[in-house]
């Protein structure tokens, strides 16, 4: 709801910042093989459910979905990112430019008219840039938080 009503209005540099996006793969970075697949299959519903969303119905969740399993893949040889906040920031700033180039390449495999390549790349760079900005400050409460809300089994 923040992205829709405030966040998509603003006029960023370069190109604009995904909120959501950032926050999403933030979430699917600290969970398991399992919990960080079913959160991109329901976040990309979400983003398919957008009012603003005008790609094909179920191509966010594929791609979430994917970007999930690649996250889930690659998490297990990087470690820990609570103790590491610098790679974790990282991560997940490769991870939500890594996410629109494949929105991108399924828009072309799907025959989507999406515009200049140009223009297109120097959004995917922008929204990088500033998720590799935003991130720093969003990513440490998204980790305090998620530690809050854990059980009692889940911390062992």
């Amino acid at each position: 709801m923040i992205q829709e009503a405030a966040i998509s209005k603003i006029n960023f540099p370069i190109s604009g910042f995904s909120l959501y996006l950032c926050v999403l793969l933030g979430l699917m970075a600290l969970e398991d093989q399992f919990g960080a697949i079913a959160l991109g299959f329901i976040g990309g519903i979400i983003l398919d459910l957008s009012p603003s969303s005008d790609s094909p119905f179920g191509k966010w969740s594929l791609i979430l979905t994917l970007v999930g399993y690649l996250f889930s893949r690659n998490r297990e040889s990087i470690g820990d990112f609570t103790e590491r906040p610098v790679a974790f920031i990282l991560f997940v700033s490769a991870g939500a430019t890594s996410t629109l180039l494949i929105f991108l390449i399924f828009g072309i495999i799907l025959g989507e008219n999406n515009g200049a390549i140009l223009n297109n790349l120097q959004t995917v760079v922008g929204n990088g840039i500033w998720t590799l900005l935003f991130s720093s400050i969003l990513l440490p409460g998204l980790v305090k938080l998620r530690q809050f809300t854990l059980t009692s089994r889940e911390r062992i």
